[in-house]
């Protein structure tokens, strides 16, 4: 299909037909309670993508563990949408009930990013009926466990050669409230356990209190903070107080089996996120060594680690990608640095351009209030749609 105003117009209105479809897909896989931790009802969600993608005529869908991979069109050059369907837990029961309230789709997950797979699929649909695929082939990827470092979805898929395969891109719709994600943090994420040695408060002299030793080791871990802190990015992120780098100290914290017990171990999480301009081997080998000759005896797990990664703002990808976020919105996207970590990593360690763009929003995802409005979900759509096309006629 020849990209003019009127096929945008046949682009727009094929999508707005598929309006209710999209809705009930979406209220479907937002019911679905993908918890993560721990990583519940994935079986579930599995059978549903599956189901309706081969109800929709999508003949190659493959199941491979929790990974779903459905691909649509010909030849090898393939472009991947990505996303992830497992959620953070929910903050009640309530939030896997969907609900419809002035033009916002509420739920958990709404927002990240169960409303954008849906738009994915039905975006995948219209691109397929329209003949946007012609000079290529598009691979639609639905992944767990991408709230945990994605150790059964897209880290899966890359220890099993599959991820990224013939690739000429990857968008993945992340809620990046209208702006695009080229770019994101590294992480190393660590659980330290500080030791010690149990006894009544009455004979605290006979024991080794874990505490303290902690608040020994934190005084350390501060000064480190102190310092990676004043580091800032030059890659464009808002507001100006993101642009530091990151390390923050007792996520999650325990202690102790009573108040009147000497506590026998502490244990706490420090997570550590990197600017790309910094060194994930060399920040890891920092932390790692200022505990380990702290003098506190103490143990180190690691929970999470992956690296920083970008993508080159003028690649044809972020070309398409652009021109069609103008078109469908009438406005120019900004190109940022992602404040976390994305899935996009995967796929550009290997040299394959991604980016992230999506429907929901960043202040509402994870909260107890999560939603994204419905309109952006139609246009998030028939965006992947048009960047397609124009990726493909390149």
């Amino acid at each position: 299909m020849q990209i003019t105003e009127s096929s945008i117009a046949a682009l727009r209105a094929a999508v707005a037909a598929e309006r209710d479809h999209i809705m009930e897909l979406a209220g479907e896989l937002i019911a679905l309670p993908t918890e993560n931790p721990p990583g519940r009802a994935y079986e579930q969600a599995v059978e549903l993508l599956r189901g309706r993608l081969r109800g929709l005529g999508f003949d190659e869908v493959l199941v491979d563990g929790d990974c779903i991979l459905c691909f649509a069109g010909s030849g090898s050059r393939t472009l991947y949408w990505s996303g992830h369907y497992d959620v953070v837990p929910a903050q009640e029961p309530a939030q896997f009930s969907p609900r419809l309230e002035r033009g916002h789709l509420f739920g958990r997950g709404s927002s990240d990013m169960k409303g954008a797979l849906a738009a994915m699929v039905f975006a995948a649909k219209v691109a397929r009926d329209l003949g946007l695929l012609a000079g290529g082939r598009l691979g639609l990827v639905f992944v767990p466990d991408e709230e945990t470092a994605g150790p059964r979805g897209s880290r899966h898929l890359a220890a099993r050669g599959i991820l990224g395969r013939d690739a000429v891109g990857m968008l993945t719709p992340e809620p990046t409230g209208g702006v695009v994600w080229h770019a994101n943090r590294g992480a190393i994420t660590l659980r330290v356990t500080v030791e010690g040695r149990s006894a009544h408060v009455g004979r605290q002299f006979a024991g080794v209190n874990a505490f303290e030793r902690m608040l020994t080791l934190g005084q350390s871990l501060m000064g480190l903070k102190a310092e990676v802190e004043q580091r800032v990015t030059g890659y464009a992120i808002e507001p100006a107080a993101a642009r530091h780098s990151i390390l923050m100290l007792g996520g999650c914290a325990s202690a102790g089996a009573n108040f009147n017990v000497v506590p026998a171990a502490c244990s706490f999480t420090l997570d550590r996120r990197i600017n790309p301009e910094e060194n994930l081997a060399e920040e890891r080998h920092r932390l790692l060594d200022l505990v380990a000759h702290s003098g506190i005896p103490a143990a180190v797990e690691v929970l999470q680690e992956g690296d920083a990664s970008a993508t080159p703002t003028d690649c044809p990808l972020a070309r398409a990608l652009a021109a069609s976020i103008e078109a469908v919105t009438g406005r120019p996207p900004r190109f940022e640095l992602c404040p976390g970590l994305l899935e996009t990593r995967f796929y550009a360690q290997r040299g394959i351009p991604a980016l992230a763009y999506g429907p929901g929003l960043l202040s509402v995802s994870h909260g107890p209030h999560e939603m994204v409005p419905v309109d952006r979900l139609l246009d998030c759509a028939r965006i992947y749609a048009l960047a397609t096309a124009r990726l493909f006629q390149a």
